[in-house]
């Protein structure tokens, strides 16, 4: 399986990179490249790397996760992980990156349309 990338910016300068497919040996790269792309054309009030629709990810995705937020930091830049899928958060939980990445809870397919339905004024 390939992988994906699309970026949109979100209210507040933050930029959001959401990877879909496979991070692997093979696409790793793309993770960091789309990262330095960011922080190339500015620096945003925060990346959120989006990765609900990430099905797999290797030693070597994580590896390019972590380079992106070392990246990112030495830019004054906070990188975060948002929504991550079952197998990601796991990854992230055994290699004990959880905290690094903001400690975000697993995406679970059932929690979004409930979070869309009930919009809280002010959030």
């Amino acid at each position: 399986m390939s992988l994906s990338i699309v970026k949109s910016v979100l209210p507040g300068g933050v930029v959001e990179i959401a990877p879909r497919g496979e991070i692997d040996v093979d696409t790793a790269y793309e993770v960091r490249e789309a990262i330095a792309g960011v922080l190339t054309k500015g620096r945003p009030s925060r990346i959120e790397l989006n990765m609900r629709l990430v099905s797999f990810i290797d030693s070597v995705g994580i590896s390019a996760m972590v380079a992106g937020f070392q990246t990112a930091e030495v830019s004054g830049v906070k990188l975060v992980v948002t929504e991550p899928s079952r197998f990601v958060h796991r990854q992230l939980w055994v290699t004990g990156l959880l905290g690094l990445f903001g400690a975000p809870e697993p995406y679970f397919a059932g929690a979004a349309t409930a979070a869309e339905v009930v919009k809280v004024p002010g959030a």
